[in-house]
């Protein structure tokens, strides 16, 4: 049998070291990183405005212990540079199918956070074939699904689910560190804004077509409300919903101490 996977790909087989690199797809200079070796790929997929660390530096060597990891930067995120294009739900999805198609990798699980997440299960309805199993943290399928004064935000409403000053100045210094137009944060920030709204052209249809074996995974005090990810997770067959105690929608990401343990039971060959 032919050996159709990259030639990086080819040649970490039996090696446990993380790699950097770009593909030219669809018009972007996509950055992606490669950690360790091993069993289904795992695509992560962060969050809006965040970078591949900001979202997952505290969980890539544990995820990548026993298996190969794929973390991507999406359009204008990260090492991404931007191009003549709107951020859209649609269009994420499309790099990261064409980035898999580049690295000869014909089937995936994938571990989205919010923004990622969406784009996640974007590709998961497009492209059933393509995702064995999906794990989608802090999403929605709606926008009426968000608590009020979340979109557009509203202080007075919103402000205990909302990132904090602190939490958004961390998010911009990471951009800086490895952005190629590092004072591109703000515009980032304007143009990613109304991709999440993409949901509302979902077909419920498209989420009954969902083939891979999915979690869903909220804050207790996210975005979304509890009712409409228990909605969501009945959408999509035999998936199941865990909620994080104690978490906002950014906060999720720092408890580790939860969120691991459910991700890799999850995404587990025996499970």
């Amino acid at each position: 049998m032919v050996d159709r996977r990259h030639p990086m790909l080819i040649a970490m087989n039996n090696t446990d070291i993380s790699t950097a690199g770009y593909a030219n797809v669809n018009g972007l200079r996509m950055y992606y990183e490669i950690h360790g070796n091993g069993g289904t790929p795992l695509v992560l997929l962060h969050g809006g405005v965040l970078t591949i660390d900001m979202t997952f530096g505290a969980m890539v060597a544990d995820l990548s212990a026993n298996r190969q990891v794929i973390a991507i930067e999406l359009q204008a995120h990260g090492h991404t540079a931007d191009i003549d294009r709107p951020i859209t739900l649609d269009n994420l999805a499309g790099d990261v199918v064409a980035l898999l198609d580049q690295l000869g990798i014909e089937q995936v699980d994938m571990f989205g956070y919010s923004l990622g997440g969406l784009t996640a299960l974007r590709v998961a309805m497009l492209h059933p074939d393509r995702v064995r199993r999906l794990v989608a943290a802090a999403t929605h399928y709606r926008s009426s699904g968000y608590h009020p004064g979340i979109r557009p935000p509203q202080p007075e409403l919103s402000a205990d689910r909302m990132p904090t000053m602190e939490e958004f100045q961390q998010w911009q210094e990471s951009y800086e560190r490895v952005a190629p137009h590092p004072d591109q944060f703000f515009a980032l920030a304007e143009k990613a804004t109304p991709a999440p709204d993409d949901v509302d052209g979902w077909l419920e249809s498209e989420l009954q077509g969902i083939t891979a074996r999915t979690l869903l995974v909220i804050a207790d005090n996210d975005f979304v409300r509890l009712d409409h990810a228990a909605a969501m997770r009945d959408l999509i067959p035999g998936a199941q919903l865990a909620v994080i105690p104690g978490a906002t929608h950014t906060g999720l990401l720092r408890r580790i101490d939860l969120l691991l343990p459910l991700v890799e039971s999850h995404l587990s060959e025996k499970s």
